[in-house]
This record gives structure tokens, C-alpha cells and sequence, in this order.
């Protein structure tokens, strides 16, 4: 923390104190965001039982924020450009806070879906745009320490947020799930107000047709992946259609940037092969991590028989190791070659996951501890270097492009790798031994994805090393 309210002759971003604030304001975005996930998550058997809905209906309540904010991730960034970053982070905070209200007070499951379709929406706004805001606030000699503190953050919440469910519904209803969004909520926005940095509109006109295709096309895609698992009982035929309809969308709306002066999404930046390479990085290790966090609960309480509060603190360690390697890793970013400390994570990480898919049916309780712990602490040294990267290999100007591409990566990468679980552990049969086998190639195919990311980001190194010199 000391480092990044250092001052140097020739920084670019804010002055000391005010970019500690703003730090503030964008960590408790992500914290709210993050954290409403995962203690509704818990949640929904209670939601299901007093709403009087089946438990597959109450899922909705998640899917339902995860697929709004999936489609909408790019137009809100192409957004922030058109009406000031400023405005669009407050409005989704605001939109968040207001929609937890609505949440809490929604007399029935349709309602409350309705509402957690816009609570997505804000978050959205939040997450779209805020990496790029980073870029705005800290100077760029501090950028990787920025992200690490983030990426602990979003750990943190990660952590805390079963734990807190659960306590939250041990005392009270489910609707203080949202109730407690309130004040923290408006206190995070009159901070916002005060503390991040104003930026004007621009005159160019927003394409609202390619926000229309990148929604429809991108919304389609998460839905036929959700889906597909169940295509066996339900038909190819909805998921076929789901895939048309996805590509003619996204090839329609790819066309149409390219005719633009001011597009949605400025293709041009994937010729940096910096920022590509980033990109594809994050993808796969992405996908590898959701292939471990859907497939491990099945191995935890299926095969070893671990209840389910049980099974929440034994991925404990994965998060905390996020919390000790994410800072490492943006701190050792800001020093040395940021491909260098992607491949030195990404190598421990694949290493946690053979480990994991190693187990076996009746491993002992510290055997999964530490190997969820070394997991964590190399996800967590690759991801700050590797969002750095993203991050500083533009211009400043195309910072929220990349922040959107960010984070719709990061959705689409967890997206896929939920869908894959689904579809392997779709032939589990009743034995425990094939069930075993099942979740551990569901961990071999997540460990597979992370050597793709790790031969990819080492690709990086064939660049000229003069590109990686850290200003």
C-alpha cells in the first residue's frame, strides 16, 4: 500500500491521496459485485423453499445476472467512452444499489428475477469499465501492483462470500441478502462521487444497432453453453439453433465495426499482439479455473462425502493463495518482463491442478488443503501480471476497449469451462469410482486448458524484449 501513494518527477494518474480513494471506490464495486454472487449462490435452496419454486427455477436468480452482464459487457464499455467513464461507473452503482432494494422487497420469483436481470446490468457497468479506470488513476510504474490489490480483493470476496451467506441466513431471512447491499452501497457511491476522476462526454454517435448484435450474439452463445449439457434430454435442435443464431449475430456485428469510424469494439486493437496474446491467455486459464471450481464440489461431497459447508472451506485456500500470489505477481510485474511472471503462475497452477486431479476417493483433509493452496498462489501470480499486460499494451485512449475485452473474456472463459464440466459429468453413472474418474478428467481437460495458456503466454517472449521495458 506504502508504494502505490509514492510519488515520482513525471507520474502520470492522480495525486497520492486521491488515488487511494478511488482505489477504494472501484475495490468496493468489485466486492459488491462479486460477493452478491456467491451468497445468493448459497442461498438458493432457502429461496426455492419460502418462493415456493422448484430448485431449478430458483437457479434462474444466478443465471439470470450472469447472462445480462455477459451480454452487455462490451456495449458498456464502448458506452463509457460516449458519456464519461465517470458517469457510467456511478450510474451502475447507483442502478446496483436500487435494483438490491427491489431484490429484497420482490414478492415472488418472477419479480426477483426481473430484478436481478437489471442488478446485473449495474454490476456490469462496474465491471466493464473499471480495470480501465486503473490506467486514468495509477501511474503506469505502479499499474501491476494496482491490478494484484485487485485481484486480492476479488479474492477476498470470493472467500468470505459462502461464509457470509451462510451467517446472514442463520440470523435472518433471504431477503438481508440484499438488505446489506444498502449501506455499504451508498456509501460507496457518495465516495465515487467525491474521489473518481471526471471525464467529459464525446460528441461520436453510440452504435446502437452493434449493441444490439453484440448482446443478441453474445447472450446467445452463453445460454446454448448452458445448454448444451442438457441437449441429451432436451434435443440438439435448441442448441443448434442458439449456435446460428450466435455466429450471425457476432459476424454481423464484427462487419459492421469494420465499416465504422467509431465502432462498439475497435478491432484494431487486436493487432497488438501483446494485448491478443493476453487475451487468448486469460481465455484458457479462465476456462481451466471454472473447470475446477464446478467439477471439485462433485468430488468433494459426491465421492468423499464431505457435506456441503465442509466442501465450501475446503476451496478456502484456493482464494487465500489468490490473496498471497495476486499481489506478488503485480508487484515482481512492475520490475521485470510480465510474460515472465504469467509463465512462472501459470506453471504452478497446472502443477496444483495434476495434483487435484490426483487426489483420489478418500485423500486426507490437508492433501486437498495444500494442493488447493498451490493452485490459488500460481492462478494468482499469473493473473495481475497477465491483466497488466492487457491493460498496458494499449494507448491510453483504448483502455476501456480493453477493459471490456477484459472482462467479457474472463465470463466467456468461466462459461465454457461450466459447460464442459457439465457435459463430462453428464455420463457419471451411480458408482463412486466412475463418478472419481469422471471429475478427475474434468480436472485433466482444466489442467489441459492451462498448458494452452501457458504455451501462449510464453509465445510472448518471441516479441522483441525492448517492447517489455517497464516505463
Amino acid at each position: 500500500m506504502k508504494a502505490l501513494l509514492s510519488w515520482r518527477e513525471g507520474d502520470d494518474g492522480l495525486a497520492p491521496r486521491q488515488r487511494i480513494l478511488a482505489m477504494m471506490v472501484l475495490m468496493s464495486g468489485s466486492v459488491m459485485a462479486v460477493l452478491n454472487i456467491n451468497m445468493v449462490n448459497i442461498a438458493l435452496p432457502t429461496i426455492a423453499r419460502e418462493l415456493g419454486v422448484s430448485s431449478a427455477a430458483s437457479v434462474w436468480v444466478i443465471n439470470v445476472y450472469q447472462l445480462v452482464g455477459a451480454a452487455s459487457m462490451l456495449t458498456f464499455a464502448a458506452l463509457g467512452y460516449r458519456i464519461g467513464r465517470y458517469r457510467l461507473y456511478i450510474g451502475g452503482m447507483v442502478i446496483f444499489v436500487l435494483t438490491s432494494l427491489a431484490c429484497a422487497l420482490a414478492p415472488n420469483l418472477a419479480w426477483l428475477v426481473a430484478f436481478r436481470a437489471l442488478q446485473g446490468l449495474g454490476a456490469a457497468a462496474m465491471m466493464s469499465i473499471g480495470p480501465s479506470l486503473y490506467r486514468v488513476i495509477f501511474p503506469t510504474r505502479l499499474l501491476g501492483r494496482a491490478m494484484g490489490l485487485t485481484a486480492l480483493t476479488v479474492s477476498m470476496a470470493v472467500a468470505a462470500g459462502p461464509a457470509l451467506g451462510g451467517v446472514i441466513l442463520a440470523l435472518a431471512d433471504w431477503p438481508w441478502l440484499f438488505w446489506v447491499n444498502l449501506p455499504f452501497g451508498v456509501a460507496a457511491i457518495w465516495l465515487a462521487v467525491r474521489a473518481l476522476p471526471w471525464e467529459d462526454s464525446h460528441p461520436h454517435r453510440f452504435d446502437v444497432l452493434g449493441a444490439l448484435l453484440s448482446a443478441l450474439g453474445l447472450g446467445a452463445f452463453v445460454v446454448m453453453l448452458d445448454s448444451f449439457a442438457g441437449a441429451a434430454e432436451t434435443g440438439l435442435r435448441s442448441v443448434a439453433l442458439l449456435a446460428v443464431v450466435s455466429v450471425v449475430a457476432m459476424s454481423a456485428f464484427v462487419a459492421r465495426q469494420r465499416r465504422l469510424e467509431a465502432p462498439l469494439l475497435p478491432l484494431v486493437i487486436f493487432r497488438e499482439q501483446r494485448f491478443t496474446l493476453a487475451v487468448i491467455t486469460s481465455f484458457f486459464s479462465f476456462l481451466a479455473q471454472a473447470m475446477a471450481f464446478v467439477s471439485l464440489p462433485f468430488l468433494f461431497q459426491s465421492v468423499q462425502g464431505y457435506t456441503p459447508l465442509e466442501s465450501a472451506f475446503l476451496f478456502t485456500p484456493w482464494p487465500l493463495g489468490v490473496m498471497i500470489g495476486a499481489p506478488l505477481g503485480g508487484r515482481l510485474a512492475d520490475r521485470y518482463a510480465a510474460p515472465l511472471i504469467c509463465a512462472i503462475g501459470l506453471a504452478l497452477f497446472i502443477v496444483g491442478m495434476a495434483l487435484l486431479a490426483l487426489l483420489g476417493e478418500s485423500p486426507a483433509t490437508l492433501d486437498i488443503i495444500w494442493r488447493s493452496a498451490v493452485c490459488g498462489l500460481g492462478f494468482g501470480l499469473y493473473q495481475a501480471p497477465n491483466n497488466r499486460e492487457m491493460m498496458g499494451s494499449l494507448p491510453l485512449e483504448r483502455s476501456g476497449s480493453a477493459s471490456g475485452v477484459l472482462a467479457s473474456v474472463r465470463t466467456f472463459g468461466q462459461s465454457v469451462g461450466a459447460a464442459l464440466v457439465a457435459l463430462v459429468l453428464s455420463g457419471i453413472m451411480t458408482a463412486d469410482t466412475e463418478n472419481a474418474l469422471s471429475v478427475s478428467l474434468a480436472l485433466w481437460l482444466g489442467m489441459f486448458s492451462a498448458m494452452v495458456a501457458l504455451v501462449t503466454s510464453t509465445s510472448r517472449f518471441a516479441l522483441r524484449r525492448g517492447r517489455y521495458s517497464q516505463a
